[in-house]
């Protein structure tokens, strides 16, 4: 493929008409027309039609602008590195993209053998929704998008899901929520998990992943919880938790820290409530060395079960 004709198909898309792009790039129409003609020849297919006075892409052209939209977006990224003296930070650099609802600690642990890496360049981590670091990842500014769940199948991006590992869900309670509901711990983890029912409750909200498996799962339980509150933000609810508003759930394989973090004990564990984490790359074979590692150690040491 001539990636000048590609380079002219993206510039006609964007001026939104052939005498428009022509100025700008300063050739005549009809040499600008001869060679989008070329361009669809080597393809087989047209990419363009007329629309008024403009132009608009077929099906086929709106599929090439989108590869061209991230060909040359990786182009620009490519000049601003080297036309400001960062191609070295930019070469060594591992973006990463962490969902917002993924646990800080999760992720932590998750990066963390980037960090350990002898050769290691820079770790540059952005928080966001899913679709927008997806987005991201799709024109090469981010390397990694580490997320709670795999990516949707609606969404048109050419990435793959690598599971990095499950972990059962714990509930946690701090000392004095329990002396306040006339509980002591000992009693609580014997009679768990009905003494659920007895507790106030910190929620996630409706829009997280948990959310629906828990309220499905306390319905077998039998358990209707008392919500006091609801957030979209697991360490403010687990600062709800440690000044003793509710109880909460959280990952059991962050159980420990969370206990000693918090000043919270942990009530049960149920090991029909999961939660997963992933990460979503580019790569079908993950090849690049830092999301090697990061996938390798997630599964040896934080999710050791799966």
């Amino acid at each position: 493929m001539n990636y000048k004709h590609l380079h002219y198909f993206w510039t006609v898309l964007r001026a939104g008409s052939i005498a428009r792009a022509s100025a700008q790039l300063h050739l005549t129409p009809q040499t600008l027309s001869g060679q989008i003609k070329l361009l669809e020849a080597r393809l087989g297919k047209p990419l363009l039609r007329k629309v008024g006075r403009g132009v608009e892409p077929t099906d086929t052209g709106r599929m090439v602008q989108r590869f061209a939209d991230e060909i040359f977006s990786i182009g620009a990224a490519l000049q601003d590195a080297l036309s400001t003296g960062q191609e070295d930070v930019a070469r060594g650099s591992l973006r990463v993209g962490v969902v917002d609802s993924v646990p800080k600690s999760i992720a932590c642990h998750v990066l963390e053998p980037v960090l350990a890496m002898p050769d290691r360049g820079r770790l540059v981590c952005v928080e966001g929704k899913l679709t927008a670091l997806l987005a991201e990842l799709a024109v090469h500014r981010l390397d990694l998008v580490v997320s709670d769940v795999p990516m949707p199948a609606s969404l048109s991006v050419k990435a793959f899901t690598h599971l990095l590992g499950k972990t059962d869900i714990s509930f946690f309670a701090s000392p004095q929520l329990l002396q306040r509901e006339g509980l002591t711990l000992r009693q609580a983890r014997s009679r768990f998990p009905e003494c659920l029912g007895k507790l106030p409750w910190l929620m996630p909200n409706a829009d997280s992943v948990l959310r629906p498996r828990l309220d499905a799962w306390l319905g077998d339980m039998g358990v209707v919880p008392r919500i006091v509150a609801e957030f979209d933000d697991g360490a403010l609810t687990k600062a709800f938790g440690r000044q003793g508003f509710g109880v909460f759930a959280g990952p059991a394989v962050l159980a420990s820290e969370i206990e000693d973090q918090y000043q919270v004990a942990r009530l049960g564990t149920t090991h029909e409530l999961m939660e997963e984490f992933y990460a979503i790359s580019i790569e079908r074979r993950i090849s690049n060395p830092a999301v090697a590692a990061i996938t390798a150690a997630a599964r040896r040491e934080l999710f050791p079960k799966n």
